[in-house]
């Protein structure tokens, strides 16, 4: 790079920071994390928002704080309240981390969040990103918080053509936007960055005619800001179709719906759920596989209820709904069972998760929960029971995908029952 390279270089750094500054303070949004310092408020928001918009980080932040407003309240609350503040966010494994850190916070640093670079990675859960983002803007640190957005933004202003998706060029990306942050400005400048991201350099269809820094854009002046930045696709979630039960009681347990616990560890851990299994492809013959015909699901789910120790029958199709994780799609086809002997009945309360291998745990303070018998030895078998109506919902946090089928099906019954008064 000749010295005039060099200098121009240094001019379109020193034009973008300023410029980018000016165009935040006045533009930027009234967002309730913003309204102070608060290291932990800052936090919680940035945890949120990985991979969740604005828009829908908003009410849940305000929630969660009034719920837990100092990292005390969040270390000493029980996970099923934490979960259920959290329910519908997605991303569970988000709020398991971030209690577990705020844990770390209690016991490490006296509640307080450390204003330390080695301490926040140390974190459960803080990762390069979140650390930079909690250290500049919560402390105005000069550490870089360069995320999706920010890598956009980069990548098209200076015209980088390297593969974001790679290591190297997040490494990269973030010794070039702490190059960026004016002396003072660490707070101010990379959420100056990230609402560029958000807002204007936008992934599909860039608003470059109101962008602040758009005169010295490379992308732009190339015609390139379209196809930047490169990016490796990811390998697209594999599809899985499983057939769910929604055993409706009789009897003692009319009105009630059961619901499962699922296992300690692993995908959605000690959420609440529908009981629900894999389906099996069909076989046509030649091989090849696809979903099962009506009568061989309800054949299978039958035989997955009666596996689990669950007395109730398949009656009919009622609906299908779909949950996308990063890695898997589950399509459920979801069944109307029936109750038949009548299984015994159990607590309202908090709820234990047990051991397959065991009959039934109770509750402290209460009597005893009904487990599932773990006759196939899968983990899915294995887990809390209960029957709940629509008011129980509020003590337990499902996936997103279950509350809505809850919901759905609770609306049906209101509605039979306003039209049979």
């Amino acid at each position: 790079m000749t010295q005039q390279q060099q200098q121009e270089q240094l001019e379109a750094k020193a034009y973008f920071s300023r410029h980018l500054l000016e165009w935040y303070h006045g533009q930027k949004r009234d967002l309730p994390w913003r309204r102070h310092r608060n290291p932990y408020y800052i936090w919680i928001s940035e945890i949120m928002l990985q991979q969740t918009r604005v828009d829908t980080v908003i009410p849940y932040f305000n929630r969660f704080i009034e719920r837990f407003p100092t990292v005390e309240s969040l270390a000493d609350a029980p996970e099923e309240d934490v979960l259920k503040c959290w329910e519908g966010l997605g991303y569970y494994s988000r709020a398991r981390n971030l209690q577990h850190a705020a844990r770390q916070v209690k016991e490490q640093y006296g509640g307080q969040v450390p204003n330390d670079r080695e301490a926040v990675f140390s974190l459960k859960g803080v990762g390069p990103y979140t650390a930079g983002a909690i250290l500049s803007i919560a402390f105005n640190r000069p550490e870089p918080a360069v995320d999706g957005n920010v890598m956009r933004v980069l990548s098209r202003y200076f015209l980088l053509e390297d593969d974001i998706a790679k290591g190297p060029t997040r490494v990269k990306m973030e010794r070039l936007a702490a190059e960026l942050i004016p002396e003072g400005e660490a707070s101010h400048f990379n959420q100056a960055l990230m609402e560029l991201g958000a807002l204007v350099c936008t992934p599909k269809s860039p608003r470059c005619l109101p962008c602040p820094v758009m005169e010295h854009c490379s992308a732009r002046l190339a015609g390139r800001e379209t196809s930047l930045p490169v990016k490796t696709k990811a390998k697209p979630p594999r599809p899985e179709e499983r057939l769910a039960a929604l055993v409706e009681g009789r009897g003692a347990h009319a009105g009630r719906v059961l619901i499962r616990q699922r296992p300690a560890s692993g995908l959605l851990a000690r959420m609440w759920e529908l009981p629900h299994w894999p389906a099996p492809p069909a076989d046509d013959g030649a091989g090849s596989g696809g979903p099962l015909p009506a009568d061989a699901a309800l054949d299978r789910l039958r035989r997955s209820l009666r596996t689990a120790g669950i007395s109730a029958r398949p009656e009919a199709h009622y609906m299908a709904a779909e949950h996308t994780f990063s890695h898997i799609v589950w399509t459920l086809q979801v069944y109307r069972c029936r109750e038949e002997d009548a299984l015994p009945r159990v607590a309202e309360g908090r709820a234990v998760y047990g051991a397959g291998a065991a009959a039934s745990a109770t509750h402290a303070g209460g009597p005893q929960v009904e487990l599932f018998a773990d006759g196939s030895g899968s983990r899915e078998d294995s887990g809390v029971v209960r029957w709940i109506t629509r008011e129980d919902m509020a003590n337990y946090a499902f996936p997103n995908v279950f509350l809505k089928l809850l919901n759905a099906y609770f609306d049906e019954q209101d509605a039979r029952g306003r039209a049979s008064e």
